[in-house]
């Protein structure tokens, strides 16, 4: 017995649990998917040998499984009764064409209503050691080696952009700075690791910080839990991305790839929250 595709969309609870997404969810991925692959496939140099083991639905699936679960493909290749390195490969040639159609756009047009409240947030995610520049990568928030990315979401949940990854050590602050700003005219809501902003976003809302010499009036806590109702949008736009455990485990991949894994999976999200 394997994962095939005309067998598992026979249950739409357990393919949402394997895959991350619904079915019809899927189908619109795969219909998108379809034309890039068929040119692929032509323009390819026809070399002999055999056909690929799997249809590009199966291979859809096997890279979906992957980020869902982020088993090893010797594992993924065991589900679908293939060997590892063909699980590698399918991997290799469906991201670039995967990114073509679900990743998020540079220029992505927004509404007026859209860009008036934007919230920033980075997250964290653990690496295994690396050999070379430890130090650079050590975070000394989490205590541990990882890459952080920024995000930017609106105010309904929608994905406008994702940064380029950076080493743990990087300050969130100065991950804003290496990124093309947000529209002047929008106001931006950011957390405590985002002090002096105002300096380069007038239009600022950030968290009113306490210390052991100055407690923080009634004023400023109401301020406070103002903005974390806000902010809490963002919380929940970074669980639905972790929901691919390909974020949220330590990763073990080279870092070369870690952004298109990043924005096809925030284009992914998109989808599933009604933004595609």
């Amino acid at each position: 017995m394997s994962i095939k595709y005309a067998k598992v969309i026979k249950k739409p609870l357990t393919f949402l649990r394997l895959f991350g997404i619904t079915v019809e969810q899927f189908e619109e991925i795969l219909f998108k998917l379809s034309p890039q692959w068929q040119k692929k496939v032509i323009s390819a140099y026809k070399r002999p040998g055999r056909p690929h083991a799997l249809a590009l639905c199966d291979m859809l699936l096997v890279l979906l499984l992957y980020y869902r679960s982020y088993a090893t493909q010797e594992f993924v290749g065991y589900l679908f009764l293939i060997d590892k390195s063909q699980v590698c490969r399918i991997i290799q040639r469906l991201e670039p064409l995967l990114a073509k159609i679900m990743a998020l756009k540079k220029a992505k047009v927004l509404s007026q209503k859209e860009v008036e409240k934007l919230i920033i947030d980075a997250t964290e995610q653990p690496i295994e050691r690396p050999k070379k520049d430890q130090k650079h990568y050590y975070s000394g928030k989490k205590k541990q080696h990882t890459l952080k990315t920024q995000i930017i979401i609106t105010r309904k949940g929608r994905i406008v952009s994702t940064s380029k990854p950076s080493a743990g050590s990087v300050h969130d602050f100065a991950l804003y700075k290496k990124e093309p700003p947000p529209p002047k005219e929008s106001t931006i809501f950011v957390d405590c690791g985002y002090q002096g902003i105002e300096k380069l976003h007038p239009n600022s809302e950030f968290p009113y910080k306490t210390n052991k010499n100055r407690p923080l009036d009634e004023e400023e806590k109401a301020y406070n839990r103002a903005l974390s109702y806000i902010r809490v949008k963002v919380e929940n736009i970074l669980c639905n991305l972790k929901v691919f455990k390909i974020l949220s485990n330590k990763y073990r991949n080279k870092h070369r790839r870690y952004g298109i894994k990043f924005s096809i999976i925030a284009g992914i999200v998109n989808l599933k929250n009604g933004f595609a």
